[in-house]
């Protein structure tokens, strides 16, 4: 029998709504309130599995 590598892969979203001048203020708003975890994604956001074989690039 062999022995092989799977990766498994699960996608979480949400969308948030966020006050600022730019779209690039915007997501660096989101960005440091998702970093200094003020937003927290859960299983409740679930959106995707994915399950494939995994490979490395040597």
């Amino acid at each position: 029998m062999k022995t092989f590598e799977i990766e498994i892969k699960e996608t979480l979203s949400k969308i948030i709504e966020i006050q600022a001048n730019s779209i690039e203020d915007a997501i660096k708003k989101a960005t440091l309130l998702y970093n200094n975890e003020e937003i927290i994604l859960s299983s409740d956001d679930y959106l995707d599995t994915e399950i494939e074989s995994f490979t490395t690039s040597n």
